[in-house]
């Protein structure tokens, strides 16, 4: 069994898709999110939270009748009041979480994971999902893949691996924008190439950015990169 919550909401049983209610859904993946479980009272708070406290916990009995088994699988389990998701039901983002968190220690995937481990890390939680009770999850989300993302560009630009290192920074340019961590290294790893014009146009295009977005300039430390290349 696997639950995939980084790309549209979807619960497979052996490669076969499985249709289950959006109640259903919405209750499987609010406790993919919580590593120790949640209180019966607290998921149906943060699932409906415009109903009263009667119907929320009418749909969640609803949303348990209808997930907590999946064909033969149980896949929510109980400890008295508190919910959790059963250990045999995988979830994508837990395992690439887990992968981020050792980049992020120091641990590096092996040559033929990397391209494999970026294109997780750039992919969205739940997209096209508008609950409350996912933005700070999403939150979470973003500053971890962001991180190791940036991990990753930063060793593999010290290993002279350009391609992976600009895949990786530009990745984590699609999570945050604003941040010039990425940005930096980008121009950097052009620079690293001798692609002089192109560090120059990723550093004039961040710059108009933040002047338009936040009426700011780039750091200091990023306007050094360039400033002996070109008048800006």
């Amino acid at each position: 069994m696997r639950l995939e919550l980084l790309k549209p909401f979807e619960c497979t049983n052996a490669g076969s898709r499985i249709t289950l209610p959006l109640g259903a859904q919405r209750l499987l993946a609010f406790l993919a999110l919580q590593p120790v479980g949640a209180h019966r009272a607290a998921a149906a708070e943060q699932l409906w939270p415009d109903c009263t406290p009667f119907r929320a916990a009418a749909n969640l009995r609803s949303a348990l009748c209808q997930g907590r088994r999946v064909g033969c699988h149980t896949v929510i389990d109980s400890d008295g009041p508190r919910l959790l998701l059963a250990s045999s039901l995988h979830v994508d983002l837990r395992e690439v979480w887990e992968s981020a968190r050792q980049v992020v220690e120091g641990q590096r995937p092996l040559p033929a994971e990397w391209e494999c481990l970026i294109g997780k890390l750039g992919r969205e939680l739940l997209p096209g999902w508008s609950e409350d009770w996912l933005l700070m999850e999403r939150e979470r989300w973003n500053q971890m893949r962001v991180y190791a993302l940036e991990e990753l560009a930063q060793h593999y630009q010290a290993a002279e691996q350009y391609l992976p290192a600009l895949q990786a920074a530009l990745a984590a340019i699609t999570v945050d924008p604003i941040r010039e961590t990425p940005h930096r290294m980008v121009i950097e790893v052009h620079l690293a190439e001798g692609n002089i014009a192109s560090a120059l146009q990723r550093y004039r295009g961040y710059r108009a950015f933040l002047k338009r977005e936040l009426n700011v300039e780039p750091s200091p430390q990023m306007a050094q990169l360039v400033r002996n290349l070109t008048p800006t």
